[in-house]
């Protein structure tokens, strides 16, 4: 069992592939970014905001700001597990976002992050007001204590 940070998880199970292994022999600190933006993909799906739709509103959320807390390495063949949560939403422009990775085989904590997403306007990248549909798809998941 995982002992997630905050409740309402969304969860996402990765494996550590071949490739995202660096000279260290760990994985890179870059892929853990992109474990970050696959979850966060995953879950705006999950929430009925995935790309066609967000083609169809012109409007997109962008990382405008990301903090990032290496805990511990994982390695190639490793499962983890992402946990992702929507902490802030300003009902305006913004969104923040945290994370934590967990290696499954011993429940350890890999990595503690948060991103604050800003909504823009696909055609031009300009910060635009999050429409309606966004409002309501990116509602807080969990408190921060």
């Amino acid at each position: 069992m995982i002992n997630w940070d905050l409740p309402n998880v969304h969860e996402l199970a990765v494996t550590v592939p071949a490739e995202a292994i660096d000279v260290m022999g760990h994985v890179n600190n870059t892929e853990y970014l992109r474990f970050m933006e696959k979850i966060a993909w995953d879950h705006t799906a999950s929430l009925g905001l995935g790309w066609d739709l967000y083609q169809k509103l012109n409007r997109g959320m962008v990382a405008r700001h990301t903090e990032v807390d290496y805990l511990a390495a994982a390695f190639e063949g490793e499962h983890l597990k992402i946990g992702t949560w929507i902490v802030e939403n300003d009902q305006r422009i913004s969104i923040t976002r945290r994370y934590q990775i967990v290696r499954e085989s011993d429940g350890r904590t890999l990595l503690r992050g948060r991103t604050r997403w800003v909504c823009v306007a696909l055609d031009s990248g300009k910060p635009r007001r999050m429409p309606p549909e966004f409002l309501q798809g990116y509602k807080i998941t969990a408190t921060e204590e």
